[in-house]
């Protein structure tokens, strides 16, 4: 697709690129643009992608050596007109390696999936309203190593796979007809983690067109504090930059708002911003009485800053915050609100099944609202920056978070990573606790004391309202180690030396950072290291972790230990320990990798939930062939006692053990198990399996009965099938297939960690009874998501949705790829008509002119000729079927020679069009125009090659 320049076709068809680039570009004498505030849109549709390197083409000769020094001179897949029109599209959130095969040699930490490089392209027009703005391109994130073209020039290396990265386009943009060129060379070879990683732009990307005045990206602070008094107050602090060529005083509102609308506090000051500046406005909000945030009542308030520029409004940010204190106590610890709290956490990756890492916004909110049944009340992302759109969903339904730095390093391209992060999320409330690092070896070490204490230092900076933790499984004791640089003591693990700890150093705060690892397969009753299968009765764990119940007892039994985090709240792809292959993804999670409920989280749920009766009782009771063999059976519960009862006669009654649940064994027979739970002697709570038939019929189950019909909203659906009872069939392994209508299915998942069925596509099996399909609702004007489940032999499920009518979230129109060419250059003046084959040499960079087509040029100074010639390699569509050369109006009597031959001849003033004929390779394209005195010299636009069915 890309056909490699001769030396003479870099020399005429490289270095114009930058003029290329100037073309339509924000000038000097252009007026400033019209005062309106910013206008921020999704970037995510209108994506080309290749899977695979594209090798840029070897640089040969002086003429071409000179062109790749040049700003706008990107080659091979960069370049502004590298052919891409066989390339898929795309949709972001994009992960591509969650598509690809498995392979036994691929690293098992990553799945089992090779990763490797991947290429992005995308088309961008701006309205010539545009010109003067500030133009910024947001990266949610991009696994791993990036680099961004725009307009054939490096704007951007970003070198981890979970930071996001902003990109000013402003310099480089071009506006009107003349198309703009965004290109992303992703290389995911790279590990940052031992865990998958997915690969690709897997986050959303965002535009922001700004006022020359205008708020800085992150750069609303707003983090509410509680004086000793008891008085709230909410400093605040704007940043504003200016891209305009003067200094610009302004005025700046801030506005505090309850959810209601009623704004409860404001407050205004003047700034002056100098050219090319920044300026920072710092406000005291006063706010009496408050609604506190809390993981029961997430109350949040909104604080908007405007900025008023001639007292018109020319820029808005706003930022939801939250009031709450948090405290970490050496002896009783964690508070929330001045109330005791003890932190049910789990740790969580960042993938979900049938998606990869490119997790939907509302697949956040679903897993959140998962973990917050289990009874969960924090979470520790594991182990980088994380999603916006996660904090989002924890901000709104109450769940603390504890963020962690990826990479333990304070050197210079570290510690930005660090403060973004900081900065970006300092203003969340349920953002409670940074940790800085996770198991390092040096966390023991003065080194390593030495690099947490500047890494502190910088958070402390720019966050002083937030203690810092970092996650040690080992060095806690030497003379000089990590635990000596941060405000709470983070363990991973080492539980056996949580009370030497304490009585070592009874002032420092502890917390269990990391605990647990034990293993279970959801649906699975009885180990099997052969199969790769794990009970899910709470019977395994690693060596050098434990059981969930031992693991909580531990920390529960201890005041002085803040809380857990479960290693982990879901199973995640990749890390299958204590297995390889075929075991793709982990064991380790409470739910798996669908958020299907395993052991673990019923065994937690009876632990942490206290506001509702919780009963449940594992397993299942379909065990066709075992009658008569004894059978283990387990009830969670949160209540004082539980009855066990077969077919409705009375087996047992025990007493709660609120750490080690209960436990029978009962001989095996068809029919219905129940528990009954009671408290102070009354039932509260009753729960029952019974043996199932064979499967009859599907049944489909929406996580929520209604989606949003804006194109964007995404949830779960739960996949089972039925017996003739309608009972659910525990043991079924059957393939169903997949339709859909009104919407579209982004994966297929089953949460069985030894599966290497695709993950994409329109079937899946279930797993112990369960499948699980994601599915997006279709853009507006659908009314409903219909989706159809089937099988071979039952009765096929058809489940609808209603589409509420919703606008779609603001995005860039995607803009088709037009081919400019570019690379131009223009002849001195000839008294005489030159020969068509003029050229100039090789080592020439002056005599012959740069230019493009349409940039302005001074008149001529004296009458006669000049050639204009390029020598460009065609789109392949326009090489295999021919096209069209649409030039502009030309100042002069013009003269077209293509390949050797003139083709066209047109008076001055007139736009011309030429036929492109087929053919393969570079193409010679001269013009000669005839040049009069003070007249503009050359063509008053852009020369377009279009496709022989393109139009226009």
């Amino acid at each position: 697709m890309y056909a490699k320049p001769t030396r003479r076709g870099a020399l005429f068809g490289a270095v114009g690129l930058a003029a290329l680039a100037r073309a339509g570009g924000a000038l000097a004498w252009a007026p400033e643009p019209t005062v309106r505030p910013r206008d921020t849109r999704f970037l995510d549709r209108g994506w080309r992608f290749h899977a695979g390197d594209i090798p840029m083409p070897e640089v040969k000769g002086h003429g071409w050596s000179y062109a790749n020094a040049k700003a706008g001179n990107a080659w091979g897949a960069a370049s502004v007109n590298f052919d891409d029109s066989e390339w898929p599209d795309v949709r972001l959130p994009h992960d591509f390696v969650v598509s690809q095969p498995f392979d036994p040699e691929a690293n098992l930490s990553q799945g089992y999936r090779r990763r490797g490089v991947a290429w992005y392209r995308r088309t961008l027009r701006f309205d010539p309203q545009e010109r003067g703005r500030h133009l910024e391109l947001e990266f949610g994130a991009a696994a791993t190593h990036a680099t961004v073209w725009f307009n054939g020039t490096v704007v951007d290396r970003n070198f981890s796979g979970y930071n996001g990265f902003s990109v000013d386009l402003t310099s480089f943009a071009r506006y009107g007809d003349l198309t703009n060129s965004l290109v992303v060379r992703v290389d995911a070879e790279p590990m940052e983690g031992w865990w998958y990683e997915g690969g690709g732009l897997y986050r959303h990307v965002r535009l922001t067109s700004r006022d020359p005045l205008h708020i800085a990206t992150d750069g609303l602070y707003a983090d509410p504090r509680r004086e000793a008094d008891g008085r709230w107050h909410v400093p605040v602090e704007v940043t504003l930059a200016n891209i305009a060529e003067h200094e610009t005083p302004c005025e700046v509102t801030v506005e505090l708002r309850a959810s209601d609308g009623a704004v409860i506090a404001r407050g205004k000051a003047s700034a002056q911003v100098a050219a090319l500046g920044e300026a920072r406005v710092r406000l005291d909000l006063d706010v009496a009485e408050p609604r506190l945030w809390s993981v029961a009542s997430p109350s949040l308030y909104d604080t908007t800053a405007v900025v008023l520029k001639r007292g018109v409004e020319c820029d808005r940010v706003s930022q939801s915050i939250g009031f709450r204190s948090i405290r970490f106590d050496a002896a009783e610890g964690f508070f929330l609100n001045d109330v005791p709290m003890k932190i049910h956490g789990a740790c969580v990756h960042q993938d979900h099944a049938g998606v990869g890492v490119a997790v939907p916004d509302a697949l956040w909110a679903f897993r959140i609202r998962r973990l917050k049944s289990m009874g969960c009340n924090a979470i520790r992302i594991s182990h980088h920056a994380p999603a916006t759109a996660l904090l989002d969903a924890c901000d709104r339904l109450g769940m603390l978070v504890l963020n962690e730095n990826r990479v333990f390093n304070p050197s210079r391209d570290y510690i930005e990573q660090l403060e973004w992060l900081v900065r970006r999320d300092r203003n969340r409330p349920c953002v409670f606790l940074w940790s800085v690092f996770n198991e390092e070896p040096m966390q023991g070490t003065e080194q390593g004391y030495e690099m947490v204490r500047r890494m502190v230092a910088v958070v402390k900076q720019l966050d002083d309202s937030r203690p810092v933790t970092a996650a040690m499984n080992d060095g806690v004791f030497t003379p000089i180690n990590v635990s000596q640089a941060v405000d709470v003591m983070g363990f991973n693990y080492q539980q056996d030396k949580y009370d030497q700890f304490h009585a070592a150093h009874p002032e420092i705060p502890l917390i269990s950072t990391e605990d647990t690892s034990a293993f279970q397969t959801r649906g699975a009753w009885a180990t099997d290291r052969a199969a790769h299968v794990m009970a899910e009765d709470d019977s395994e764990a690693a060596d050098w972790g434990a059981t969930h119940r031992k693991a909580w007892r531990m920390i529960a039994e201890r005041p002085f230990v803040a809380g857990a985090f479960v290693w982990t709240g879901f199973d995640y792809r990749g890390e299958p320990t204590p297995f390889d292959w075929p075991s793709a993804s982990s064991f380790f999670g409470a739910m798996d990798l669908c958020g299907f409920a395993k052991g673990a989280y019923y065994l937690h749920r009876a632990q942490w939930v206290q506001d509702e009766p919780v009963l449940h009782i594992l397993p299942h009771w379909t065990w066709p062939g075992r009658e008569g063999e004894a059978i283990k059976v387990m009830a969670f519960s949160n209540a004082h006692e539980v009855e066990l009862r077969l077919d409705g006669h009375v087996l047992e009654r025990q007493r709660v053990d609120p750490y080690e649940m209960n436990t029978w064994f009962v001989p095996y027979k068809p029919g219905r198990l129940e528990a009954v739970a009671y408290r102070d002697g009354e039932i509260v709570v009753r729960t029952a399996v019974e043996t199932t038939g064979a499967p009859v019929r599907v049944r489909l189950t929406p996580d929520r009965p209604r989606m949003n019909g804006d194109g964007v909203d995404v949830q779960p659906v739960t996949v089972e099938v039925l017996d003739a009872r309608g009972r659910p069939v525990p043991v079924a392994d059957t393939e169903i297939r997949f339709s859909i209508t009104g919407g579209d299915i982004l994966g297929v998942g089953n949460g069985d960690p030894n599966s290497h069925e695709p993950e994409t596509g329109d079937r899946r099996r279930l797993f112990n009874g369960l499948a699980q399909v994601i599915v997006r609702a279709g853009e507006p004007g659908n009314a409903a998501l219909r989706l159809r489940a089937e099988a071979t032999g039952l009765e096929p499920a058809v489940l609808a949705v209603p589409l509420d009518r919703a606008a779609p979230p603001p995005s860039v129109p995607v803009a088709q790829p037009v081919m400019v060419i570019g690379g131009w250059r223009m002849s001195p003046v000839r008294d005489t008509a030159p020969d068509f084959d003029w050229i100039p040499s090789d080592s020439d960079q002056n005599s012959w002119q740069w230019l493009q087509p349409g940039d302005g040029l001074p008149p001529a100074t004296t009458s006669g000729y000049v050639l204009y010639r390029v020598r460009f390699t065609p789109w392949r569509s326009i090489q295999t079927d021919g096209g069209m050369l649409d030039l502009a109006q030309s100042s002069g009597d013009v003269e077209v020679w293509l390949d050797g031959e003139v083709v066209a001849r047109e008076a001055a003033g007139r736009p011309l069009k030429v036929m492109l004929p087929p053919r393969e390779g570079e193409r010679d394209l001269v013009l000669r125009i005839r040049v009069t005195p003070d007249v503009s010299t050359g063509l008053t636009g852009v020369v377009v090659a279009r496709p022989r069915d393109s139009g226009g």
